[in-house]
């Protein structure tokens, strides 16, 4: 009987560009100039700063990608986990949810760096992003690992294996080692994302694609790895998942389940952000001494995420904030909107955000459980103390796979992340050529027109 690690390397070699649908191909596009768009927004923050300034100096002619913003070039590695940051840190980038939630993009850099040192053109780029999401996708599916209290970017580790194999063009057996060393050095604790929330939760994901593409590089290389990964005595069934589980890999290409963030918020909030935005509209200009009460109703999901650790009640750091449904609550109705300024450290601290938090109750909907994973209900009623009470719901928020952005939609979302940041020109250049993608000759030359003023 073949091992798991053996059926996802036979479909990776099996799948081509070719077997793409149009509506398919589009997706991966989008989510390329997403996930740049929300790195471009982040370069500038400490950790990313920190990470490229560490990649910087490992700059080699051999194996080397392009630093987002910069045009300066880094060992793959590096490059892959500072880009990779600087696509997490604003909790901006896309979000798959099934058993486990992941961000299927955190993937993205990785995969570019490996075309770039090959240097592969757009359509084995756009391979590569099909093989990972799918992969990590089809394990989220499988199994929960946050049951288990592994973090999600167990899978992303496992994802970008196999991605960055196809870019590489490896065949099955080096394939398969790529994802059996993956999933080796993979798992990682969920502590990342419990308690006061640290500058790591932005690098976990980009320090687990990273060790996807140094286990693709090395099996490329004739490096073999733990086999068999899933199945033996010491391997993922018998010590994470406590069962053996399958994926089943193929059509529809997950990417068509696969959200973009319209805000930069935690996932299972975006419905909130709409719900609050909305009640804003209908009530007007708020402050904190007109606000009576504020309930909240969620899923258990949400509520075991955002909610129920007493630091989403006191949040002290950004990584904190835009994960606590709520704050977010508060932000959206007082200033009518959720941004990157939103979770500045004189906004997080701000008396009246924290007066309304103070008014807040949170609870969870059990009908509400029902829809999740397919939806993210959230249902807000606020009370006024001049008497007047509304409610509003929001399921499918803009930029969910049920209510997907449009092209522009994304192209609204790189420019407001991008202006005033990036040379315009060479954006407007990046944008014609991430929408052409599969004809593009040498990705190396597309991510260099990524850059800072």
């Amino acid at each position: 009987m073949r091992s798991l690690a053996r059926k996802m390397a036979e479909w990776s070699s099996a799948f081509s560009y070719g077997l793409m649908s149009s509506e398919e191909a589009e997706e991966f596009k989008k989510r390329l100039v997403d996930t740049v768009a929300v790195a471009v927004g982040a370069l500038e923050e400490a950790p990313v700063k920190i990470a490229r300034s560490l990649a910087e100096a490992t700059a080699s002619p051999e194996l080397s990608a392009t630093l987002w913003g910069t045009g300066r070039r880094g060992f793959v590695e590096q490059v892959a986990f500072a880009n990779a940051c600087a696509v997490r840190y604003l909790d901006f980038n896309d979000t798959y949810l099934s058993k486990e939630a992941l961000h299927p993009s955190d993937m993205i850099p990785a995969l570019v760096a490996a075309a770039e040192a090959v240097d592969a053109d757009g359509r084995r780029l756009m391979e590569g992003m099909a093989v990972a999401y799918e992969v990590a996708s089809r394990l989220a599916d499988a199994f929960s690992v946050r049951s288990r209290g592994f973090d999600h970017v167990t899978y992303i580790a496992i994802g970008t294996a196999a991605g960055v194999s196809k870019v590489l063009g490896l065949e099955e057996d080096a394939t398969e080692n790529a994802i059996n060393i993956a999933a080796t050095i993979a798992p990682a604790l969920r502590q990342t994302r419990a308690g006061e929330i640290s500058m790591w939760k932005a690098c976990a994901a980009a320090n687990a694609a990273k060790d996807g593409l140094i286990a693709a590089l090395l099996a490329s290389r004739g490096m073999t790895g733990p086999s068999p990964v899933f199945e033996g005595k010491f391997g993922f069934f018998n010590v994470i998942s406590k069962e053996p589980f399958d994926v089943e890999l193929g059509r529809p290409l997950k990417v068509m389940e696969n959200s973009i963030k319209n805000w930069p918020v935690e996932y299972h909030s975006m419905s909130a952000v709409e719900a609050a935005i909305r009640l804003r509209e209908r009530l007007g200009a708020l402050r904190a001494e007109d606000v009576e009460s504020v309930e909240i109703k969620t899923f258990t999901v949400s509520y075991k995420i955002i909610v129920e650790d007493p630091e989403k009640w006191d949040p002290k750091t950004r990584e904190t904030a835009d994960h606590s449904l709520p704050y977010i609550v508060a932000t959206a109705l007082l200033d009518g909107d959720v941004w990157v300024e939103s979770f500045r450290p004189e906004r997080v601290l701000a008396g009246d955000v924290r007066s309304v938090m103070k008014r807040t109750r949170v609870e969870v909907e059990p009908e509400f459980d029902k829809v999740y994973p397919r939806g993210i209900p959230n249902r807000i009623t606020v009370r006024l103390k001049d008497g007047r009470t509304a409610t509003e719901e929001s399921t499918y928020p803009p930029g969910h796979f049920m209510n997907p952005l449009s092209r522009e939609g994304v192209e609204r979302k790189f420019w407001r992340l991008a202006r005033g940041r990036l040379k315009e020109e060479l954006a407007r250049d990046f944008l014609s050529g991430a929408w052409n993608l599969e004809k593009v000759d040498d990705v190396g030359s597309l991510m260099r027109k990524v850059r800072l003023l």
